[in-house]
């Protein structure tokens, strides 16, 4: 089974990394909510949306024996949204952080908004983000994992605000994975069928957003008040991409998970 524990059991939160394809990059949250509650840390290996979300779900089923707490980062608060809506009595609340547009009408904003904070990183590293994109283009997707990973830092330094650490498990990052689930995603996100899963979902849920993160804040939260008749959105000041990463942002986001995990 694809999955790392943290303490002993009964398993009551399950973190889903994004990407997708980065799996290990919540092992830091894992870590840190392991101090007060017991988390298991899925690691998605499988290259279709359906079979991830089969795959967690037999993570759930051996791991946990009641409705537990789903939280995504990124892609895997697109993903945990759709295995809310497929399998609702398996869910017991979600956290969506730093979510992933969920129509395509919000995608626009995210290209421009990252070319607008392209002065963090030096000039040799605007070269090197150039390389990596025509390497994604032209090279086997199977040899590209350590260039995916690269990739990742590079853009995690644009989407950052005030970084208290750069350090993230990159060593499971798969290019292949990403490639082959995000034209999945992209062909859900623009048919409409991805957004309209929401409609489903019955638990609670719980958004995570910055408001310098380069996907629109505005997008998720409208996108959810068309499907999800209540849910709490929450906005953190000084806050890219990812929270835990944030010297501004970083109490505030471990308070609200902890809080949410407990009531």
């Amino acid at each position: 089974m694809n999955v790392r524990i943290y303490g002993d059991g009964p398993y009551h939160a399950v973190a889903v990394h994004g990407g997708p394809g980065a799996a290990g990059s919540m092992k830091m949250v894992c870590e840190e909510l392991s101090k007060t509650h017991n988390v298991i840390e899925a690691l998605q290996t499988e290259t279709t949306i359906d079979a991830q979300l089969q795959e967690l779900k037999e993570v759930l089923e051996s791991y946990v024996d009641e409705a537990v707490t789903l939280i995504g980062h990124s892609w895997g608060a697109m993903l945990v949204y759709m295995f809310a809506s497929k399998y609702p009595e398996l869910v017991k609340k979600i956290i969506l952080v730093s979510s992933g547009s969920l129509e395509d009408k919000y995608t626009s904003t995210i290209i421009q908004s990252r070319e607008q904070k392209m002065y963090k990183l030096t000039d040799s590293e605007r070269e090197e983000l150039n390389q990596l994109q025509t390497k994604f283009t032209t090279e086997n997707s199977d040899k590209l994992n350590k260039a995916f990973a690269r990739y990742g830092a590079l853009m995690e330094k644009l989407d950052t605000y005030e970084p208290t650490s750069t350090i993230t498990d990159d060593s499971l990052y798969n290019y292949a994975i990403f490639k082959s689930i995000w034209q999945d995603a992209v062909s859900l996100r623009k048919s409409g069928v991805m957004h309209a899963m929401g409609k489903q979902i019955k638990c609670d849920v719980t958004v995570i957003h910055g408001t310098y993160d380069s996907h629109p804040a505005d997008g998720i939260r409208a996108s959810l008040e068309n499907v999800i008749k209540s849910f709490n959105f929450i906005l953190l000041e000084k806050c890219g991409h990812t929270p835990w990463l944030e010297k501004y942002a970083k109490a505030k986001f471990y308070e609200i998970v902890r809080n949410t995990l407990d009531q």
